[in-house]
């Protein structure tokens, strides 16, 4: 189970450091992809095939299902975690995500997100200023 939030440094060379309670459910390797709202996903290898299963059974005749495969798709790059501890994030995906010389690690559950620790803070924002709406629209949605 992946949980918390944390900041940490982006090397010149575009390595970030795995939280230490993260790093044990990727030791075997893990996918890095573009996220929703223009922050990154990674996923534990186990967990990016489920995801890839249901990406490839999406109906090909619809748009929507075609684009959202090669989003998330076509951006995957596998990582590994090195002997310090962390991943090397590809430039197209530093760039996709805006990821300055900080960001913000946040494990949800089965993945881990990667923003710019800039634009997590406005996102975080936002959506706790919003938190009574979102939850009402969830409480409909029977959570």
């Amino acid at each position: 189970m992946l949980l918390g939030e944390y900041k940490h440094s982006i090397d010149t060379k575009g390595r970030l450091a795995v939280p230490a309670k993260f790093r044990e459910a990727i030791t075997s390797g893990a996918i890095i992809t573009r996220g929703l709202d223009h922050c990154l996903f990674m996923f534990a290898k186990p967990e990016w095939e489920k995801l890839a299963e249901k990406l490839v059974a999406l109906p090909i005749a619809q748009a929507n299902s075609r684009a959202f495969a090669r989003l998330m798709l076509a951006g995957a790059s596998d990582v590994s975690v090195d002997a310090q501890g962390r991943i090397l994030i590809p430039e197209y995906l530093r760039e996709y995500a805006g990821l300055g010389k900080q960001a913000v690690v946040a494990g949800l559950y089965n993945r881990i997100e990667v923003w710019d620790k800039e634009e997590w803070e406005r996102y975080k924002k936002r959506t706790e200023s919003a938190s009574d709406e979102i939850a009402e629209k969830l409480g409909e949605l029977g959570i």
